[in-house]
This record gives structure tokens, C-alpha cells and sequence, in this order.
């Protein structure tokens, strides 16, 4: 099983120094090989740090992971899942959405931390991982 990686479990392994629960999962991930990783989520991690030094680093620690190719039904896909989630009351960023869309068309688990997704998954047809 391929699982798509967000950005709020990145987050949280990387900033933390002593094990926890998901920096746990996240490594059995990695070294099983089942991590996937695309562009927006490598974005979010990079963004903000200001620091060369850090960014440097932590870009060079990404590079172990290639990203998943984001198609044009990707996108399709996210759009009608942001319309599908509004239409019930839901709202949500559109690297979310297209979090889910991507995961939707790739047959893929989404591991995160946060609960947006959990709302989603009342409304769309991902699957959670953990």
C-alpha cells in the first residue's frame, strides 16, 4: 500500500526530536518504500523557512523522494471535490483538495494529522491512513 504523505505529518517528524506515534509511522513508511510525495506538499514543507542553512538541509533530505506526477484529472478531480465539499458546508485549501484528488486517482492511503480530512472522508471517497 502507497501512501500519500501530508504536510502536517512532515511537519511534526521533522520538528521533533524525540519519537512520537507518527514520526514512528512515518519512518516504518519510508523504509518500506510506501511514501509518496508530490510537488505541493514538498512546496508547503520548503516554504516559509528562513534560514538558508535549514532550508538547504531540509530540501536535501527531500530529494531522497521523487514526486508523484500531479495530472491534469488531478486537478479536475480537486476542483470537483472542493465544489462536492462546499455544496455540504465544508471548506478546505486547494492543496487539500488536491491532496485527495490525487490520492482518489492513484488508488492511494493519505496519512495527516489534520482533522479537515476527517471531514472530508464524509463527503469524498479517501482513505485514510492510520
Amino acid at each position: 500500500m502507497k501512501v500519500l504523505v501530508d504536510t502536517s505529518v512532515w511537519s511534526l517528524a521533522l520538528r521533533r526530536q524525540e519519537p512520537n506515534d507518527i514520526s514512528q509511522k512515518l519512518m516504518n513508511l519510508i523504509v518500506t518504500s510506501q511514501v509518496v510525495l508530490i510537488g505541493p506538499v514538498r512546496q508547503e514543507l520548503l516554504s516559509g523557512i528562513s534560514d538558508k542553512k535549514v532550508f538547504d538541509n531540509l530540501k536535501s533530505k527531500l530529494e531522497s523522494f521523487d514526486d508523484m506526477p500531479v495530472k491534469t484529472l488531478d486537478h479536475e478531480t480537486a476542483a470537483e471535490f472542493f465544489n462536492i465539499c462546499r455544496s455540504n458546508g465544508v471548506q478546505g485549501s486547494h492543496t487539500d483538495f488536491l491532496i485527495c484528488a490525487v490520492a482518489v486517482n492513484n488508488g492511494l492511503h493519505i496519512f495527516t494529522t489534520d482533522k479537515d480530512f476527517e471531514i472530508f472522508a464524509e463527503h469524498l471517497p479517501i482513505r485514510l491512513f492510520g
